[in-house]
């Protein structure tokens, strides 16, 4: 079978009622209930890599690992690695340090920058992460990153957890085939909350991206959706 020129990319974020991901000074970062974790860990289960902007790998301290043996052996029987590449992205390169995930070396960790990023951040980036990759000028070129990840690793299938920004960009692209909602029962409210989809956004109707719901269930106080891009020809 031959492989598609580009990965599938799905996104899959938790959000409140009123579509916010985080309270507007960011402190709260993780409000699903363990089974929307659970749903998590299944979706990375089916990835080959993670994909997850800089600033949301801070904030959340998240290590993008497999979730413990049974989605390990989850992802054993579906021919995947034991743990997912975890692709970082920040146009600037301004990662931590410090942040966890550099103190756990389970599984490749790749880095998407651009030109901006200071040659002295590239050189400590470099030495922190397995690859670092320039894509772009002033922002990452996605359609090349991840024609990039495809032919380095490979990826077939790519698990974005945002944050808005990465999304929108991700969207804006055309890149997007599925997105995975749990609509929790929460308002955060806030002008300055973030929400699934942030960054530039489309400026008129017309060049909105439209997906189509593709499955709807409810457990419990929450929603669990799939929507899918129309037209995707995926």
């Amino acid at each position: 079978m031959t492989a598609s020129p580009l990965p599938f990319v799905f996104v899959n974020m938790a959000m409140t009622a009123d579509g916010k991901i985080a309270t507007a000074n960011r402190a709260v970062t993780s409000f699903g209930s363990p089974r929307d974790l659970r749903h998590l860990y299944e979706l990375r289960a089916t990835a080959d890599a993670i994909l997850c902007g800089a600033r949301t790998i801070e904030q959340s301290g998240a290590l993008l690992d497999n979730g413990g043996d049974a989605f390990r052996r989850q992802r054993l029987r579906r021919g995947l690695a034991e743990y997912p590449v975890r692709v970082l992205v920040s146009g600037s390169g301004s990662l931590d340090p410090a942040a966890s995930i550099f103190q756990h070396r389970f599984s490749p960790i790749i880095i998407l920058t651009t030109e901006r990023a200071p040659a002295r951040q590239l050189r400590r980036l470099r030495h922190l992460a397995d690859a670092v990759k320039i894509c772009g000028t002033r922002e990452i070129n996605f359609p090349a990153a991840l024609r990039w990840l495809q032919t380095k690793y490979p990826i077939q299938r790519l698990l974005c957890e945002g944050g808005g920004e990465l999304n929108d960009a991700l969207i804006r692209a055309g890149l997007v085939t599925e997105i995975h909602l749990t609509i929790c029962p929460k308002i955060f409210g806030g002008n300055h909350a973030p929400t699934i989809a942030d960054g530039s956004g489309f400026a008129r109707l017309a060049g909105a991206a439209n997906f189509e719901i593709k499955s709807i269930r409810a457990h419990n106080t929450e929603l669990f959706t799939i929507f899918s891009r129309r037209n995707s020809g995926k």
